[in-house]
């Protein structure tokens, strides 16, 4: 086992330098978190649109509900855009919240990074138990074709929630969509983890929580991706899975859930340092993190 580099990797994931952000409040509630560059982008550019009180930027004002605030910055994103400011377009929009876990408005999401708006993903383990009792963990490999992260290794499946879409519809989509996991498989599945992924990016900050799902396979089930986005699934034992782990083939998150479900299966036992980190970043199951 190679528990130091392990934790070494964790701590890269979960932790990172939090000066050169601003807070960003609607409402009186923060929702977001702005670095240096866009605060000065939004404070010049989009005045109508923020202020900046106290080193606390302040946004719509003027707009007093979900549908006024979301079409205001569905319109700033469309010049954002066009700008260049933003890549990475999807056409997809997510949900932001308030702290109470109000909806406070929808928007693209790529340009939740840039707002640092906290965002909700479904990830789902694959497990295995081989008849020796060993166990193996199926990983998806990104297509080669992908415009983020190509060939980079995944999770069985991990997906965004897009705006008006339940965990369980999301899981299931994804399920289906990455892995060509029947929805009946899914349905009464329990959540496992709940995880909050906070990192720099080119484009901001990426805060995300991932709601964790594991789910058995038995032999002769195979993964079979249905969307063009994995190239392909193996099934890695998990000394294999580790290396992968310390060598930073993973995608961040994936990364995050990999080692999450690595250590409640008890693989590095009951180690000090890597649990605190993971303590850090583990939310209760089962609750909702809606404006957390």
């Amino acid at each position: 086992m190679q528990l130091q580099a392990v934790t070494a990797a964790l701590e890269q994931i979960v932790c990172y330098d939090k000066t050169g952000y601003t807070p960003l409040e609607l409402a009186g509630q923060r929702i977001g978190c702005v670095n240096d560059i866009w605060r000065e982008r939004l404070l010049a550019q989009e005045a109508a649109i923020f202020r900046e009180e106290n080193g606390v930027l302040k946004a719509l004002d003027n707009e007093a509900d979900f549908a006024a605030r979301s079409a205001t910055l569905a319109a700033a994103a469309l010049r954002w855009r066009d700008a260049g400011w933003l890549n990475g377009w999807r056409d997809e929009k997510f949900t932001a919240y308030f702290t109470d876990g109000t909806p406070a408005f929808e928007m693209e999401r790529a340009a939740f990074r840039p707002l640092g708006l906290t965002s909700r993903a479904v990830h789902l383990n694959g497990l295995q138990r081989m008849a020796d009792g060993e166990i193996r963990m199926w990983i998806g490999r990104r297509s080669p074709f992908k415009d983020v992260a190509p060939n980079r290794l995944d999770n069985l499946m991990g997906g965004g929630i897009a705006a008006g879409e339940s965990i369980q519809i999301a899981l299931e989509r994804e399920g289906w969509e990455e892995a060509g996991i029947p929805p009946t498989r899914l349905e009464l599945l329990p959540q496992t983890a709940l995880l909050l992924a906070e990192r720099p990016v080119p484009r901001g900050l990426h805060r995300e929580w991932l709601y964790v799902f594991d789910l058995w396979l038995k032999e002769g089930e195979i993964p079979q991706n249905q969307d063009g986005e994995v190239a392909e699934h193996v099934l890695m034992p998990l000394p294999e899975v580790e290396q992968h782990l310390v060598n930073g083939q993973f995608m961040s998150d994936a990364a995050l859930t990999a080692i999450d479900c690595m250590a409640r299966l008890g693989y590095w036992g009951d180690d000090a340092a890597l649990h605190a980190l993971l303590a850090g970043v583990r939310g209760v199951p089962g609750t909702d993190t809606a404006g957390r």
